[in-house]
């Protein structure tokens, strides 16, 4: 499985920050456009050159899917669907309190059998575009896919190969789909 997994085109470092740059535009516009809601952004945390395939599209739109049940609460505003080479984005704006969205998705980031691939990212606009992370509402940093310690200090640290990273992404995705 790890081939189909990691079998899209490769990604240069110029395209990555490009597509992020694009990522922050988006969010900007949306929340000046509805400034009183709050804006989810679901991204995939792949490792490596190829941050997209027909596996990982396909696990992304399962996980879209999960998010619209969790928040089948709440007023939805708008949403947006990209699938780039460099990733597949998910905007959603609904009318909720950005706590009661992070706390759904810090849920769903850790009992969704694809939660840990995801980045769920909670957006509001004060005097600016402004994110709520999980220690912000009493939660402990992300783990590691690999050894739980946390998330940021193992990237920052590259304390485990692409390739170690890669295998556990397909173990997640091989584990859900057997």
């Amino acid at each position: 499985m790890s081939e189909e997994v990691f079998s899209g085109p490769a990604v240069s470092l110029f395209e990555m920050l490009e597509a992020r740059e694009m990522r922050a535009k988006r969010q900007e516009d949306l929340l000046k456009e509805y400034p009183d809601a709050t804006l989810l952004l679901a991204t995939m945390n792949i490792p490596g050159p190829v941050k997209n395939s027909e596996v990982l599209s396909q696990v992304f739109s399962q996980m879209i899917t999960c998010i619209k049940q969790k928040l089948s609460f709440c007023p939805i505003i708008t949403s947006a669907e990209y699938n780039y080479k460099t990733g597949t984005e998910f905007y959603l704006v609904v009318d909720i309190l950005p706590a009661i969205l992070k706390k759904n998705m810090v849920d769903l980031e850790e009992n969704y059998a694809y939660g840990r691939l995801f980045d769920l990212d909670v957006h509001y606009y004060s005097e600016g575009l402004q994110s709520l992370s999980r220690q912000d509402i009493g939660f402990l940093p992300r783990r590691c896919l690999i050894c739980q310690k946390n998330a940021k200090e193992c990237g920052r640290q590259r304390r485990h190969s692409i390739e170690d990273m890669q295998v556990k992404v397909t173990e997640i995705i091989d584990k859900k789909e057997g």
